[in-house]
This record gives C-alpha cells, sequence and structure tokens, in this order.
C-alpha cells in the first residue's frame, strides 16, 4: 500500500492543522497584560507561555513515536481532542498555577497538530520537493499569526481574556471534525514500527547522534528561541512600555507575520536556485545582524520605530532558516519521520520554553533584555549552522 498523493486540498487541510500552535500564543499575546492584571502577578503571562512551551517539548516527544506506530491520523485526532478540552479549562481558570497547568495539558494535545504534520509532509516528499510543500503548508498557517493577535486585541476590547481561549476551543473543534472526515493517512500499515520503550529511547538517541540531524535542529532551535523571546517581551515592550494599545501591538504583530509569510514563500526558490546550504548561510547571518541591531536599539533605550525595523529585519531570518532546518534534518530520517520530527520539535520548544522563562524573570520592558537573548540565540544559530554536512536529496515532486 503506498501513501496518497499530494492533492490539491491536502496542504490547505495540514495548514489548518499545524496553525494549531500559532493560534494557541499569538491570538493570547495582546493579553499579556490584562491575564497579568487579573491575576495580580506580572510574571503570570511569561509562566504560561513557557508552561505551554514545555508542554509541546514534552508531548512531542511521545506523539512522534506513536504517530510511526500507529499511523498519523489516529494520534493527531485525539492530541486535538484534548487541546480543546484543556482550551476550555484554561477559559475557566482560578489561578496562575490551574492556568499553568491547562496551558501545559493543552501544549500537549496540540503537539500533535505540531508535529504530525511535519512527518506526513515527510512521508510524501524531500528535498526541494519537501522543501516547496513546507512553504505552502507555510503560507496556509502564516495566515494565524496575521489575524490571531487582531481577533485576541478584539476580544480583550469587547470581553475578558478567558474569552480568547473559548475561541481557541473552538479552533480545536473544526481541527477533530476536519481530521475525522477529510484527512488520509499518510504512513501505509506496511511502513509503521512495531517497537518497545527502548527501541524507541534508542531510535531518539541514534537520530539525535546523526550530524545531519543535530546540526540542522540545533539551527532551528536556536532560531525558535531567538523568536520566542521576541513573543514573550514585545507586549510589555510596545503595550507597557510604549503605551500603544492592544489593536496597534496587533497590528505591528500582523505586518511581521506578513513579511514571515512573504521570506517563506521565497524559500523554495531560493532552495531550488542556490541550494539549501547557501540559503541557511545567509538566513542565519541576516538572523545575527537584526539581532546585534536589537541589541544596539536597547542599550541606547531607542524609541519603536529602530526596534520594529529590528524585528521586520529579523524575520528574514526566521522565514528562511525554519522551514530549511527541517527538510535538513528530516532528510536521512523517511523511516522514522514522526520520531525525527518529534524530537526535532522537542529542541525547538525547549529552547523556547527556556526564552519564554527568561523573558518572565529579566524582562523589565524594556527592548534589552529581548535584545540580548534574541542576539545570544543567533549566535548559538550561527555557530550550529556553521556544522553542517553537505546533503543530497532524492527527485521528488509535490
Amino acid at each position: 500500500m503506498t501513501p496518497p498523493r499530494i492533492t490539491k486540498n491536502l496542504p490547505l487541510l495540514l495548514g489548518f492543522l499545524i496553525a494549531v500552535g500559532p493560534v494557541s500564543t499569538d491570538m493570547y499575546l495582546p493579553a499579556f497584560p490584562a491575564i497579568a492584571a487579573s491575576f495580580h502577578n506580572s510574571a503570570a503571562p511569561q509562566i504560561s507561555l513557557a508552561a505551554y512551551f514545555l508542554g509541546l517539548a514534552v508531548g512531542q516527544m511521545t506523539q512522534g513515536a506513536l504517530s510511526d506506530r500507529l499511523g498519523r491520523r489516529g494520534p493527531l485526532f485525539f492530541g486535538l481532542v484534548v487541546y480543546t478540552i484543556a482550551s476550555i479549562g484554561c477559559a475557566l481558570c482560578w489561578s496562575v498555577e490551574s492556568f499553568a497547568v491547562f496551558r501545559f495539558l493543552a501544549a500537549l494535545g496540540c503537539s500533535a497538530g505540531v508535529v504530525i504534520p511535519r512527518a506526513m509532509v515527510r512521508d510524501l516528499a524531500d528535498g526541494p520537493a519537501a522543501a516547496k510543500l513546507f512553504s505552502k503548508l507555510m503560507l496556509v498557517m502564516g495566515v494565524a499569526p496575521i489575524v490571531s493577535p487582531m481577533l485576541g486585541a478584539l476580544v480583550v476590547q469587547v470581553a475578558s481574556w478567558r474569552m480568547i481561549f473559548a475561541v481557541a476551543g473552538l479552533y480545536g473543534v473544526i481541527a477533530v471534525f476536519c481530521i475525522w472526515r477529510f484527512l488520509p493517512d499518510t504512513l501505509p500499515e506496511a511502513r509503521r514500527t512495531r517497537i518497545g520503550l527502548v527501541a524507541v529511547l534508542v531510535r531518539y538517541v541514534t537520530i539525535f547522534r546523526e550530524r545531519a540531524f543535530i546540526s540542522h535542529a540545533l539551527a532551528g532551535c536556536f532560531t525558535s528561541a531567538c523568536l520566542f523571546a521576541y513573543l514573550s517581551a514585545t507586549p510589555q515592550i510596545f503595550i507597557n512600555h510604549f503605551r500603544w494599545s492592544t489593536a496597534e501591538y496587533a497590528a505591528l504583530f500582523g505586518m511581521n507575520a506578513i513579511a514571515y509569510i512573504g521570506y517563506n514563500q521565497l524559500n523554495p526558490m531560493l532552495v531550488n536556485r542556490y541550494g539549501l546550504a547557501r540559503v541557511i548561510s545567509f538566513a542565519v547571518w541576516v538572523l545575527v545582524g537584526s539581532c546585534a541591531a536589537l541589541l544596539a536599539a536597547g542599550f541606547l533605550d531607542a524609541g519603536p520605530v529602530p526596534i520594529m525595523a529590528g524585528l521586520l529585519s529579523a524575520e528574514l531570518g526566521f522565514g528562511l532558516v525554519m522551514p530549511s532546518a527541517m527538510v535538513g534534518a528530516l532528510s536521512r530520517h523517511q523511516a522514522h519521520a514522526g520520531s525525527a520530527s518529534a524530537l526535532l520539535g522537542t529542541l525547538q520548544y525547549t529552547g523556547g520554553a527556556i526564552a519564554g522563562l527568561a523573558m518572565g524573570v529579566l524582562g523589565d520592558g524594556t527592548a534589552l533584555p529581548m535584545g540580548a537573548a534574541m542576539f545570544l540565540c543567533a549566535l548559538g544559530a550561527l555557530l550550529a549552522a556553521s556544522l553542517r554536512p553537505q546533503l543530497i536529496f532524492r527527485t521528488a515532486e509535490a
């Protein structure tokens, strides 16, 4: 039995499912000040965000192995059911601790939506064809970072921040229905693995030690941590420090998301013309330069315009490194793409959890802590990118 072909609607559906990740983070960013005020705890939003990233890191390790063993469709369906229930719990939470617990549980379920669609792409394509398919997914899921913060800002203006999680729960309901009704399984029975816990752990160690995987995964990990430092810090910088409204902040976030989508859509063309290695090398240097500019702006306590310019430039690094690093990391692991994708996601979201906690502890409302954290992460991505081996891809169509 062969996996299904890449139909016209499959990237649309996978993009909608993987967008559950940005929906769960970006929609509540404009509500950070309201959440802090509600719990009388200025660090409450960052604690919840770190708990969410930690849940994604833990959950993906399980989801990857389950999807390699049971197929893609079942674990994805069950995971998003858990996400839906936990999102409703976030809307009903009664303390900082309960909020963090429900965010952690939501992330455990959401991790299926993050890791399994990536594995499904690897089931179907490799190399430039996979980069093209990833970019189609990013184009669809890229709508979420644009619309989500604007929707969150609107909800905060007309209702409680808790309604944001009711909307997230509704998104989960729609996603579960789409999986049940429209999504095929891309992993045939013959390619599913039947191994125990010890063998799974050995597999993770084997994947982790493979040079192409770990170098690309760490490049993506440090880039993700850089992005998550930006997500954690900018609500305080623009809403609290610069006194922007939630709608103004959401518009800024949407503008950056549009830039990210545009850069991301350039990725397949650039990879086809210049190769994966050159694209990643160029992108990490752009990221280092952008984060150095943000660090300087924070050190000089510059106004919002230099910070906005630095963030917009950094989006080029995010938009090119992330999909290219995924392709490079997964390229040699078709036989267990779910496990490799899970380990990749775990590294990325562990970095995100650390970055989120760092912004909660070190954040003072100015751009300096964010700029310092992003610059260090960009240097880490540059170092990881310098350790990559050359990859040769099979020819495939997407």
